[in-house]
C-alpha cells in the first residue's frame, strides 16, 4: 500500500517502515515479481502485500535485454503505473542502469516519488566500491527507499571466492546503507545458515524449484525470498503450452482467469 492516492499524505512522508517490517515478521517475505499492471494486481489481489518487478520481464515485455541497463525508461513508467496500487512496490533496477551514482540516486529519487518503498540494486560483480557509493547516494536521495543490495558471486560467479568474499561485499553494501542483501544462485543449505550467522540486515534469496523449500529456508534463517523471472517465465511456457494443445486439438489445461476479471484489473475496468 502507498500514500500516493488521492487525500492521503505526500510521498515523503509515506511509512516505508511497513515494507521494512516485512523483513521481521514471523515467516520469509514471499515476493512474487510482476511485469506488468494486470500481474502486479493480481498478485495483490491473492494476498501479496508487497510485489516486486522482475527486470527480465520488463526487459522482454519491451523487445530490450536484461541486465544491459536498457530498460529505465521502462521501469520507470511501469513503476508509475504500479506506485499507487494497493501493494508495497519493490523496483528491480538492475545495477541502477548507470554508473554514475548521481544519476543512480536521481533514479531512486523518481522511485520514491512515484510510490516505490523498495529497489533492488545488483553488482553484477563490479567493483563493490563502485556499488557501495551507489547505495549510499540513493539513500542520500530517498532515505526511505528500502534497498536491498544484490551481490551477484553466485549467479555470475558460481560462488567465486567462497563465503568471505560474498560477506566482504555484503558488508560494504551494509556499511554504504543497505537495508538488506540479496544473494541470488546460492542454494546450499550450509552456505546460506553461514551468511545468515554473519549479517544483521535481512538476507533475501531468490527461490529455485531445485533449491530448499520455503519452509526449510525460513528454518534457515533468510528474511526474503523472491519469485525473480519465475512467474514470467512460467506464463510464457504456459502460453505456449496452451497454443500447442489448441493447434493439436487438444483442450488447454491449467487455470486461465475469465476476461473480466484481467479487465477488471486495469483502471476503468
Amino acid at each position: 500500500m502507498t500514500d500516493s492516492a488521492p487525500g492521503g499524505p505526500p510521498p515523503h512522508s509515506r511509512p516505508s517502515t511497513a515494507f521494512a517490517a516485512l523483513h521481521q515478521a514471523d515467516r520469509p517475505l514471499l515476493l512474487p515479481n510482476a511485469w506488468d499492471h494486470a500481474s502486479a494486481h493480481a498478485l495483490a489481489a491473492a494476498g501479496f502485500p508487497a510485489v516486486g518487478t522482475t527486470s527480465l520481464g520488463v526487459a522482454a515485455a519491451a523487445g530490450l535485454p536484461d541486465g544491459a541497463a536498457a530498460t529505465r525508461d521502462e521501469t520507470l513508467r511501469l513503476a508509475l503505473a504500479l506506485g499507487s496500487g494497493p501493494f508495497l512496490l519493490s523496483v528491480d533496477a538492475e545495477g541502477g542502469f548507470s554508473d554514475d551514482p548521481d544519476e543512480v540516486g536521481e533514479l531512486a529519487r523518481q522511485l520514491w516519488a512515484v510510490g516505490a518503498v523498495g529497489v533492488n540494486l545488483e553488482d553484477g560483480l563490479g567493483p563493490a566500491d563502485r556499488h557501495a557509493a551507489k547505495i549510499a547516494a540513493v539513500k542520500a536521495a530517498a532515505p526511505g527507499l528500502f534497498v536491498n543490495a544484490r551481490t551477484d558471486t553466485y549467479w555470475l560467479g558460481q560462488g567465486e571466492g567462497g563465503t568471505a568474499a560474498t560477506l566482504a561485499r555484503l558488508e560494504a553494501y551494509r556499511l554504504a546503507g543497505a537495508d538488506g542483501v540479496f544473494v541470488p544462485g546460492v542454494t546450499d543449505p550450509r552456505t546460506i545458515a553461514a551468511l545468515v550467522r554473519h549479517l544483521d540486515v535481512p538476507l533475501n534469496v531468490l527461490y529455485s524449484p531445485d533449491g530448499p523449500p520455503v519452509g526449510r529456508l525460513a528454518d534457515l534463517g533468510v528474511r526474503r525470498i523472491s519469485l525473480g523471472s519465475l512467474l514470467y517465465r512460467r506464463a510464457l511456457g504456459a502460453a505456449l503450452e496452451a497454443a500447442a494443445d489448441v493447434r493439436e486439438g487438444r483442450t488447454p489445461t491449467g487455470t486461465a482467469p475469465a476476461y473480466g476479471e484481467v479487465r477488471a484489473f486495469s483502471p476503468g475496468g
